[in-house]
């Protein structure tokens, strides 16, 4: 029986993707896999056994990748399989922010108990809360992967003019798009051009924090509306409380409540729904519950933040996976280490993505402790695991 433990709820649609040989708990001891969305894993201690670590979403703030890539333990996410929920969000979002529609329901609030004057005293104060129509608006879009290329192609059904930026907009990402939006190269382009703007890039700290500060937003046209439901740390707080404060930015919408922004001027903020239907919470749990059965029985490595992709068809009964440095001459102290344990090599496979790399080896025959005790003293090797 195979272990998986679960440090937060997970969708119970994964009680159909493992089958009978693997137990998924709350409590499960000497776990070899884990499945989490947000449990914060700094400072978790994790068991000996476990290889692989599924966060049911694409945020991975919350573990750290490089110690346990140290560890040897592959941490996978589930890029895509949350971004149309989030993508519907920051629709809504747009439309929050251009009708004056939290105000406007707040207001009406204050008329309970005025009886057949009701309908009178909306038509007299709905004026207060006139708004604007998003078509023919432009639309900037930081961010064109996944959920910014889904943002994207929305808007521009929704009749608005769609501006994009991206300095790492991959071939698949570009594909995805329609033409019509139109790709700038400066995120200075994106503040002075646009009515609306909306952030779809990753967090990486000592990267990007702060990115939207009263220096971009200086460039910005006055009365903009800002959507923030990428991650709460890109954008600066203290500075968007000034901007709302003064009308620079009629509205900020954002994703990630901080008790600095919690009901300062011109600021709602959403409870972290970006990801929270049951759709997103399916599909994120099925994709991380595959990927972590793939690595577990297979050794396939797809969505690894902390590993190369990798992956090769079973040929032989046993194979070994191992996850090393990204060091020169490595794979030929492998292959030869293997081989020096008159083990034969019938196909493999090597990837690797900076500082580390992962090899795939099927084999024919049994391999001996001894064989994977010799073949983990190769200098760089992390960890080796045998599959059978």
């Amino acid at each position: 029986m195979k272990n998986i433990l679960t440090l937060n709820s997970i969708s119970p649609v994964i009680n159909d993707i493992f089958d009978s040989t693997y137990n998924v708990a709350n409590d499960a001891e000497k776990p070899v896999g884990i499945m989490l969305r947000s449990f914060k894993m700094h400072g978790y201690e994790l068991d000996e056994n476990t290889v692989a670590i599924a966060r049911a979403g694409a945020g991975t703030n919350n573990i750290p990748v490089e110690e346990y890539a140290d560890k040897g333990v592959v941490v996978f996410n589930t890029p895509g399989a949350n971004a149309n929920a989030v993508k519907e969000l920051v629709l809504a979002s747009l439309l929050i922010g251009s009708r004056n529609i939290m105000n406007a329901t707040d207001w009406v609030k204050t008329l309970k108990g005025q009886g057949e004057e009701v309908g009178k005293l909306v038509e007299k104060g709905k004026s207060n809360f006139a708004g604007h129509e998003i078509k023919g608006k432009k639309l900037g879009v930081i961010g064109l992967g996944a959920i910014g290329a889904l943002v994207a192609n929305a808007a521009l059904d929704l009749g608005m003019q769609v501006y994009g930026y991206d300095p790492f907009l991959s071939v698949g990402a570009a594909l995805r798009l329609s033409s019509s939006v139109k790709i700038v190269k400066d995120l200075g382009d994106i503040a002075k051009e646009c009515d609306y703007i909306t952030i779809h890039i990753p967090y990486i700290p000592n990267e990007n924090k702060g990115i939207i500060n009263a220096g971009l937003i200086r460039k910005m046209k006055d009365g903009v509306v800002l959507i923030n439901c990428a991650r709460g740390e890109l954008v600066d707080n203290n500075d968007i409380i000034k901007a709302t404060e003064s009308g620079k930015v009629a509205k900020y919408i954002c994703d990630f409540p901080a008790d600095e922004i919690i009901g300062a001027k011109n600021i709602i903020c959403i409870p972290h729904l970006g990801a929270s239907t049951e759709e997103a919470e399916e599909n994120c749990a099925i994709m991380a519950a595959k990927q972590l059965i793939d690595y577990i029985e297979n050794g396939n490595i797809v969505n690894s933040v902390n590993f190369p992709t990798c992956s090769m068809p079973r040929t032989t009964e046993n194979r070994l996976v191992i996850l090393h440095k990204n060091t020169a001459n490595i794979l030929a102290q492998i292959t030869g280490t293997v081989g020096k344990e008159g083990i034969n090599i019938s196909n493999l496979t090597n990837q690797s993505k900076g500082a580390y790399a992962v090899t795939i080896l099927d084999v024919d025959g049994k391999v001996s402790d001894q064989a994977i005790s010799h073949i983990s003293q190769v200098n760089d090797i992390i960890r080796v695991r045998v599959i059978k």
